[in-house]
């Protein structure tokens, strides 16, 4: 068997791992990392670490009880735990809002930054809508024609395209190695902001959105119970991922910006500032890098409503259906919000991120009853290390779910 043939193997069997990879490291991610990067240097790696520990810790819980129940996380709440069906629909409410707007400000990102890569290379400027207009056309013929699989397979490359390019340019870059290890002393800053950092980095990688979804790509993988160590296997290598991507964002702002004392606002003001430090190429390289994140959070998003309908229904899922089709033409519209609505790109991304931070304790209860009942789990039941991780995640819950609720209520 040929190299490439296994590495193609092994990308299949952790398929469900690389699509919320594509679906998690968006634009909003990429943001905050690199401002708490350039403000704050590594001091608020912890953070970081901490996130992907409990986002560990709730996909394997999601796709434990998928796995042994054979049913979805919603249609499961709604059956299986008292007032399920108003968790339920709360749940898909919230999200469904959220992602929305989530749309909004990452295809606003993605254009802005793709209009500066036109520019950098000298085609000059080119207008938004038309950008705009092109990647909505191009999104809508493949959920036109498209299958889960074929969906994974675009997911896979654009996480892959945006892993590299982002090692390519921590490398052009070469931020200063000792100024990274001495930030790596858990602490937060007594700055105005920094504690409202560090939430939107524990929002935007334990997204609420995200292990939902994670229930129904492992449903759509065929997986069974005999597949146990595959799902905690596939949720480990995706986890681990998050926290490999997100760390080197981190670390070339702070081993650039922070050293310059330079301050970071958004996500094409930071194409600015690398400009000048890594070069055209190492700005055109960042902007693929970004622009994928981008595109493989959007894929996922214009399937969130039908997926979600489907399951807190228990309908079959079929992506080629008039459902899946008009709802996801619905969510791809909203991709001209900000040709709108007259708001920053960057902004949206941190009201939606708020928004999603908000449903975390509503996802990580409901699970949490679940997988520890006897009843539903038989012998699969969650052992004390996993209770134990999942009364930590709701106590995290809870705190950034303050945090958020400060920010929306200007408190």
């Amino acid at each position: 068997m040929s190299r490439f043939k296994k590495i193609g193997l092994y990308l299949s069997a952790i398929g469900p791992g690389l699509f919320l990879i594509g679906y998690n490291i968006g634009t909003g991610s990429v943001t905050t990392m690199a401002k708490a990067g350039a403000n704050y240097g590594m001091s608020l790696f912890w953070a970081l670490v901490l996130s992907c520990i409990f986002t560990y810790v709730l996909m394997v819980a999601y796709g434990q009880v998928t796995l042994v129940t054979g049913q979805t996380a919603l249609f499961n709440f709604k059956k299986k735990i008292r007032a399920g069906l108003l968790v339920s629909i709360y749940i898909l409410a919230a999200v469904v809002i959220g992602e929305l707007l989530a749309i909004i400000g990452v295809m606003g990102i993605v254009v802005d930054l793709l209009a500066e890569g036109f520019r950098i290379i000298g085609l000059g400027e080119i207008r938004k809508i038309w950008i705009t207009s092109t990647i909505i056309g191009l999104m809508f013929v493949l959920l036109w024609f498209g299958r889960y699989s074929a969906f994974e397979k675009v997911l896979t490359f654009f996480v892959i395209q945006m892993g590299v390019c982002f090692i390519i340019v921590f490398f052009m870059v070469r931020p200063d190695t000792i100024a990274i290890l001495k930030g790596l002393v858990p602490s937060v800053p007594d700055q105005e902001g920094a504690f409202a950092l560090v939430a939107a980095m524990a929002g935007t990688t334990c997204s609420s959105a995200l292990f939902v979804v994670r229930s129904i790509v492992v449903a759509e993988k065929g997986w069974t119970i005999m597949d146990l160590n595959k799902e905690k296997k596939d949720a480990l290598v995706s986890s681990a991922m998050m926290l490999f991507l997100s760390s080197a964002i981190m670390a070339v702002a702070a081993g650039t910006l922070h050293i310059m004392g330079l301050k970071l606002n958004n996500t094409v003001e930071m194409i600015r500032l690398f400009e000048p430090l890594g070069g055209r190429a190492a700005a055109i390289i960042l902007i693929l890098g970004i622009v994928g994140a981008g595109l493989s959070t959007i894929f996922p998003i214009i399937l969130i409503a039908p997926w979600l309908y489907c399951d807190i229904t228990g309908k079959t899922r079929n992506i080629k259906s008039p459902l899946f089709r008009t709802l996801g033409f619905i969510g791809l519209l909203f991709g001209f919000g900000l040709h709108v609505i007259d708001k920053a790109a960057p902004a949206m991304m941190i009201f939606s991120q708020a928004i999603q931070a908000c449903i975390l304790p509503a996802v990580a209860i409901p699970i949490t009853l679940m997988i520890t009942s006897r009843e539903t789990m038989g012998e699969n039941t969650a052992g004390p290390l996993m209770k134990a991780g999942l009364l930590a995640v709701i106590i995290f819950s809870l705190i950034t779910t303050w945090f958020a609720l400060k920010d929306l209520l200007f408190i």
